[in-house]
């Protein structure tokens, strides 16, 4: 879906080329100059958390704010109405999108800004959405600001990514092509780690429903066909299958359906699956065995059975490590050094995973808690409105920046990148 280079011959590789180091000082200037105004969002998004699909507010204070410093907005893209690109640089004017990243390398910066039910902000995608509107307007700024920055040099695209949370608005995104031409996807989430790349496994949601027949469970019992004792028996199978599945890899079941009244063998029962892989393809692997648990247990048990996707599946996460390295080493300036993560520990599942086996892409989680808390807390919620919280964002936002930066005015970089990306592609990893 995405612009993938051809391999290079190494021998005629691009030169490692040098950023001057005022273009990251001018970085760090406009980042300080934005400072209170990019915690006055994060604030704000807070303040009033929008769950998937209704972020309009967010949606709307983000893209006012870039549009506002002259990038060109187009709003309720993908077919997603809280969804949006903003670009600068590359191709203007009356000139086609599909050509906007045709004048050099093409860097975008993700926003996600969803809340969760009840919770509000307990995953910090204020702080995302924060992060990730400095990184494009400092970027923009410092490289249109001096000879020495020698202008944008391709094109810096701005995303706003609904629905992390619940559907997957870059799921729809990467779908719609907005992905097409990119050469760097960047991102940060906060977290209680300070890890280089989030360990994000493959995910996706599976109804499987059994059909049977009713009848009073007393007066004929032999003319039932128990639906329910289907997906029971379902369940146990399941149980034993997740005994040795690999690390990153298992099966959650809740029943949705289980019959109306205990004196009626119920005709139907239907239960909802959450299925995560350590890799897309271990998903899949997964979701097969499923179906053929389910097949097995209508076989015996003398029912018939469905089993349907809802809504979009999660790609595992891919991390470029050249990226992510430079990341890594902009954020350090600001005092804050990050590891690589704990093996065999995973942090759930996000759709940045459909962008990073698009396009090279990082991901890397900076600590706004200590390591014994945990997101998706009321904890959370309120550490992502505090003084760490700013710091880190601040932080992420000048690294972000200096990171696009890099991909936009050395010509090794995106190369380096791309020719990692096909590295682990092909590793299957």
């Amino acid at each position: 879906m995405s612009r993938t280079p051809e391999a290079r011959n190494p021998e005629a590789g691009a030169p490692e080329a040098r950023v001057p180091e005022s273009v990251y000082a001018r970085v760090r200037e406009e980042v300080a100059a934005r400072a209170d105004r990019l915690w006055g969002v994060g604030l704000a998004l807070h303040r009033e958390p929008e769950t998937a699909y209704e972020e309009h507010g967010a949606s709307r204070l983000l893209a006012d704010e870039l549009e506002r410093e002259g990038f060109r907005v187009e709003r309720g893209v993908a077919g997603l109405p809280t969804a949006f690109t903003a670009r600068a640089g590359g191709k203007t004017g009356g000139e086609s999108e599909e050509g906007a990243a045709g004048d050099g390398p093409c860097v975008a910066l993700l926003m996600e800004y969803d809340a969760l039910p009840l919770l509000g902000h307990a995953c910090g995608h204020n702080l995302i959405a924060a992060a990730g509107l400095g990184a494009a307007l400092a970027a923009r700024a410092a490289l249109d600001g001096g000879e020495d920055g020698g202008g944008i040099g391709g094109t810096l695209l701005a995303v706003g990514a609904p629905a992390e949370e619940r559907g997957g608005g870059k799921v729809a995104e990467v779908e719609a092509g907005l992905f097409e031409g990119v050469d760097a996807a960047l991102m940060f989430h906060p977290g209680v780690y300070d890890w280089r790349w989030a360990p994000l496994t493959a995910s996706a949601q599976i109804r499987v429903g059994f059909h049977g027949r009713s009848a009073h469970p007393t007066g004929n019992p032999t003319e039932g066909i128990d639906a329910l004792g289907a997906l029971i028996q379902l369940f146990n199978a399941l149980g034993v299958l997740h005994k040795r599945l690999p690390s990153g890899s298992h099966v959650q079941g809740i029943v949705t359906d289980g019959g109306r009244a205990t004196n009626v063998v119920p005709e139907y029962a239907e239960g909802l699956f959450g299925l995560r892989g350590g890799t897309t393809a271990a998903l899949e692997e997964l979701v097969e065995e499923l179906r053929t648990c389910a097949r097995g247990v209508a076989l015996a048990t003398g029912t018939t059975v469905e089993v349907t996707g809802v809504g979009g599946r999660y790609e595992h996460f891919r991390d470029n490590d050249v990226l992510s390295g430079l990341f890594a080493g902009h954020l350090e300036r600001a005092g804050i050094g990050v590891t690589e993560p704990v093996p065999g520990l995973y942090l759930g599942s996000s759709d940045i995973g459909n962008v990073s086996t698009r396009v090279p892409a990082i991901h890397p989680f900076v600590a706004i808690t200590g390591a014994d808390g945990s997101d998706h807390t009321p904890e959370f919620a309120e550490a992502a409105a505090g003084p760490r919280a700013r710091r880190v964002m601040l932080a992420a936002a000048e690294a972000l920046a200096c990171t696009a930066v890099d991909v936009l005015l050395r010509p090794d970089v995106p190369e380096r990148a791309w020719d990692r990306f096909r590295e682990k592609a092909a590793a299957g990893l």
